[in-house]
């Protein structure tokens, strides 16, 4: 069995500055492939947030805390919140995932390097096999960074020791 993680696809990143510098400007486009080939499949599809209590988009009192425009989660698809940069530490995913007998995840959503790249590593560790699906994922320019050299840099640190990285085509197949 095969969840699809899909990770901080949230309105709270249209709020920063660094936004019209994504990666992936039709990332609603990519993430809602991956999510209507996972039902297909009849894999879970869970949806996870990221909330902080510091000032700001990601504060759940600025209501940016929602999903963003054009992803529609539909009725028994969990939706998380997490505190944690991961989306396993504060959320109760791998007892959800355990429950239902999943064995293997795929990764999407908001900040390549950050909150993906920590779910695969911990996903990995807690013995799931993991698809990184990196194109349908998205990040912002870092000092001295490029998008596509974190891209690039978080595809090589997961490949073949937490994640396989696949494209969207592969996740599906």
């Amino acid at each position: 069995m095969r969840a699809h993680l899909v990770i901080d696809m949230q309105e709270s990143f249209r709020r920063l500055p660094s936004w019209p510098r994504t990666s992936e400007p039709r990332i609603v486009e990519k993430v809602n492939e991956l999510v209507a080939g996972a039902r297909r499949r009849g894999d879970l599809v869970v949806w996870v947030l990221h909330a902080d209590e510091e000032p700001g988009p990601f504060d759940p009192r600025s209501g940016f805390v929602r999903l963003l425009d054009g992803l529609d989660p539909h009725d028994g698809e969990p939706v998380l919140t997490k505190t944690a940069h991961n989306a396993f530490t504060t959320t109760g995913l791998h007892r959800l995932l355990t429950s239902r007998g999943v064995r293997e995840v795929t990764v999407s959503g908001i900040r390549t390097e950050q909150c993906c790249e920590t779910t695969a590593r911990l996903a990995s560790d807690l013995g799931f096999d993991v698809l990184f699906v990196s194109e349908a994922t998205a990040t912002h320019p870092l000092p001295g960074l490029t998008t596509a050299q974190i891209i690039e840099r978080t595809e090589a640190v997961l490949a073949g020791r937490f994640a396989d990285i696949v494209t969207i085509k592969g996740a599906l197949s």
